[in-house]
């Protein structure tokens, strides 16, 4: 596989643990198990059966937890500190000949990590201001449907994998900034609206 071919692969893993860390992690890690893939010497860590076993708890946990509003938000925050660094190191090892990780490879992971886990937790945010829960559980079951179409395709079309990424991102980076500046607007109190006690008889 062509080095330009791996760094698709990494860009793309370092992506989908922005949104689902440990159903990634798993995903590898069970996939070089099996025998599916054949994985570069750093990410045979993964296809360890403590970390396949730790990894698929965990990602049973998130599966839940993500479907609860509020709480989605707070195991957000809470995986900022994992997201990111997993992404890196996903990244990081795919591009790594040897299983040694390059600085440049683990920023640029880090760096599509937090954007995706940004993207993530504030539309999150965003949907929890809405008093149903039905667009939250839509929410997350896509985002489920998207890491796991995510791992079946990067392995074996990679460029399409980077493409469809990168379109999600650009999309509802667009769709974010556009829904926070109605809601800025709507907030903002307009001048000469009678609130501020000038003028009052």
């Amino acid at each position: 596989m062509s080095d330009a071919h791996l760094f698709a692969i990494g860009v793309v893993l370092a992506w989908l643990a922005g949104i689902r860390v440990y159903l990634t992690v798993f995903g590898v890690g069970l996939a070089g198990a099996l025998g599916w893939l054949d994985l570069p010497n750093a990410l045979q860590v993964t296809q360890s059966p403590w970390v396949i076993g730790v990894s698929g708890a965990l990602a049973a946990a998130e599966f839940f937890a993500d479907k609860i509003p509020g709480v989605d938000s707070g195991w957000d925050l809470l995986h900022t500190l994992l997201r990111v660094p997993a992404g890196a190191f996903l990244a990081a090892a795919t591009l790594s000949p040897d299983g040694q990780l390059g600085a440049g490879a683990l920023a640029a992971g880090a760096g599509v990590a937090l954007s995706s886990h940004v993207l993530k937790a504030g539309s999150r945010a965003l949907l929890n201001t809405s008093p149903e829960p039905v667009t939250n559980w839509t929410a997350s079951v896509a985002e489920d449907v998207a890491t796991l179409g995510g791992l079946a395709l990067v392995f074996t079309h990679p460029w399409i994998a980077l493409s469809l990424v990168t379109v999600i991102t650009l999309t509802f980076a667009l769709l974010l900034w556009w829904v926070w500046r109605k809601l800025f607007r709507r907030r903002k109190p307009a001048v000469g609206d009678g609130t501020s006690g000038y003028g009052a008889a």
